[in-house]
């Protein structure tokens, strides 16, 4: 017989609680156990002792185990101490050691008992959530000490967070590489914590955004460029170097490495190559940068599709100056849409009576019009301005005179300003001519530039609310002049001189051109009129349109003829006339003049004589 003191005192323990009693290595004899010998009497300890989650599984699988009759060995029917002897062993026996516990390990049922190790095949599929769950511990490691590199590196703990939440890809492959090292004899003792801090400091990663940050990347910016990039990162900064070469700015940088497509797919000798055809179509090389800024996508094309795309553009005879110019002015021209849309654009445009040359002029002095959709901007623009009145040749002229009103939007910048030219007073009718006259009428602002020079014409030139509208049709590009610049200053001058405001807005609406003049053009016809031809205020109150005529090649002249003639005209008969009726006229009044001073008598001496003028002693005169 062996000495079972020691078991029965573990058997006996008075500490209910199994978690110690799997801490002790027992061992059961079961041949050698005599059940004579061990006779404990049932305690209220040992009838409450805690079954094991697997005995509570058989419990609950076999719910009658407790109530039907069980039998020995022997044959014989088990008595009640046996039963709880037989309960005690069992839970002795499945008691196992503690799992040892590392980075990324989890917990599963299969781990929790001895025996053969689960099905791999199961653990291993690619749809097992026990699988995921792992990976996902990985990543959150990986994560963790790409943070405390970054930390380490003097990044402070907010933009540790937010870049390392950018760079989900290189997480894995911190993970990746991790898992790798553990193949080398010389790393597979290592955990995986370590082995995943020593892939970060392999790499580099911390040392190259700091020098990206210091070249004013932002850290999204930072994340994708190192996302994109292969496991090397040396080339990322190889190429960030090459891209200030060409005098692209640090702000600029990260648009054009994350934007410019296959850019990675390319060495730098052909990207140098696409720079130097660009440079020979004179965009110049201190343009290169903002261009590439603009449009990161030329540098992700071939040459052979570069080539196809300035040729497109020359090819409508536009020079290369202009060429140059033109992707200065607007980049995404030559990079950005495909060679199907922009010819789909440039045969739109053709349809207005254009021809090729004059979209390669149009095209070359506003490229922004390769950007407009011809469904969405120009065919609802079209439909609009053919109900205003204006047909093809009026918006032909519009085209060409301020083709950005094919880039605007009509429902926010047109349709707005129509809308008010009607509430003025001009007539529906008259709209369409007032838009054709001056097309960059549309292109004005409607509350810092329309309505302040109708209020200023209205209240401080003397203008009336029935002229308004006929002002703003007879000249509309009074709209555009600077109120403080150019109608403060004339109207200030015109009151000067003498005229009352509301005779002042009378003469601007017979006359609204008369507030564009400059002073200096002004000034000496005034001195003219005043000094030297002697005329009085009221002729030109009654004819403003004096000063629209030349003074050295109309007024002086005829003022002299009309001196050696010892004759007189009004200013409108004076000026308003072509050279043979101003002659005409002259040898009409001459011959009265002479027929008066003879003293012949002549009947049809009043009917000769103009219906507005006066005769002194025969001599037709000014009033």
């Amino acid at each position: 017989m062996l000495c079972f003191s020691s078991n029965i005192a573990l058997l006996s323990n008075p500490n209910p609680n199994p978690f110690f009693a799997s801490r002790r290595r027992v061992l059961v004899v079961p041949c050698a156990i005599d059940p004579n010998a061990i006779t404990p009497s049932p305690t209220p300890e040992l009838e409450n002792h805690p079954l094991s989650r697997r005995q509570n599984q058989l419990l609950i699988l076999d719910p009658d185990s407790q109530t039907k009759p069980r039998t020995n060995s022997h044959g014989g029917q088990e008595t009640e101490e046996d039963l709880v002897k037989k309960k005690v062993i069992e839970e002795v026996s499945l008691a196992t050691r503690r799992i040892p516990r590392f980075p990324g390990a989890i917990d599963r049922p299969d781990t929790q008992r001895l025996g053969p190790p689960p099905d791999l095949r199961r653990v291993l599929s690619g749809n097992d959530r026990t699988l995921k769950q792992a990976l996902e511990v990985r990543r959150g490691v990986a994560a963790e000490t790409l943070k405390f590199a970054f930390r380490a590196g003097k990044l402070s703990i907010r933009y540790s967070d937010n870049l390392v939440s950018k760079l989900p890809v290189f997480v894995d492959r911190v993970v990746i590489g991790a898992a790798a090292m553990k193949e080398n004899p010389e790393l597979a003792h290592l955990s995986f914590n370590a082995r995943a801090k020593k892939y970060i400091q392999d790499s580099g990663v911390v040392a190259l955004v700091k020098w990206l940050k210091h070249n004013s990347m932002t850290y999204p910016q930072i994340g994708k460029l190192l996302c994109m990039s292969s496991g090397d990162l040396e080339p990322v900064r190889e190429l960030v170097e090459w891209l200030k070469s060409i005098y692209v700015k640090g702000m600029c940088l990260g648009g054009v490495v994350t934007k410019a497509g296959p850019i990675w797919e390319r060495n730098l000798e052909e990207l140098e190559e696409i720079v130097n055809f660009l440079e020979k179509k004179r965009v110049r090389k201190e343009w290169i940068g903002y261009v590439v800024s603009r449009c990161p996508q030329l540098l992700g094309m071939t040459m052979d599709e570069l080539k196809i795309r300035v040729r497109f553009y020359l090819d409508m005879g536009m020079s290369e100056n202009d060429f140059g110019t033109m992707v200065f002015d607007y980049p995404r021209a030559l990079g950005y849409y495909s060679i199907e849309e922009m010819h789909s654009k440039v045969n739109y445009l053709k349809e207005f009576g254009l021809t090729t040359e004059d979209v390669g002029r149009l095209l070359a002095f506003k490229p922004q019009l390769m950007a407009c959709s011809i469904e969405e901007r120009w065919k609802p623009l079209v439909k609009y301005l053919y109900y205003l009145g204006i047909r093809r040749d009026g918006m032909r002229r519009m085209l060409l005179v301020k083709p950005v009103i094919f880039c605007v939007n009509m429902e926010t910048m047109i349709a707005p300003k129509v809308r008010f030219l009607q509430d003025i007073g001009i007539k529906e009718e008259a709209i369409g001519g007032v838009l054709v006259k001056f097309p960059a009428l549309l292109t004005y602002s409607l509350y810092k530039k329309i309505r302040p020079v109708v209020i200023f014409l209205m209240t401080k030139a003397g203008v009336t609310k029935e002229d308004i509208g006929k002002v703003i049709a007879l000249d509309p590009p009074l709209v555009g002049c600077s109120i403080t610049k150019k109608l403060d200053v004339n109207v200030k001058y015109f009151l000067s001189l003498g005229i009352r405001l509301r005779p002042l807005g009378e003469m601007i609406a017979d006359f609204p051109m008369l507030l564009r003049y400059n002073l200096d053009i002004l000034r000496p016809k005034y001195i003219y009129l005043r000094r030297t031809m002697v005329r009085p205020l009221r002729d030109l109150i009654e004819f403003p349109r004096f000063f629209s005529y030349s003074l050295e090649g109309r007024i002086i002249p005829r003022h002299k003829i009309l001196v050696l003639n010892r004759i007189n005209f009004k200013l409108r008969y004076m000026l308003a006339s072509t050279d043979e009726d101003f002659n005409r006229r002259v040898r009409e009044a001459v011959e009265r003049r002479q027929r008066f001073e003879s003293g012949t008598k002549d009947d049809d001496f009043c009917c000769d004589t103009p219906d507005d003028a006066e005769t002194t002693g025969g001599i037709p005169v000014s009033p």
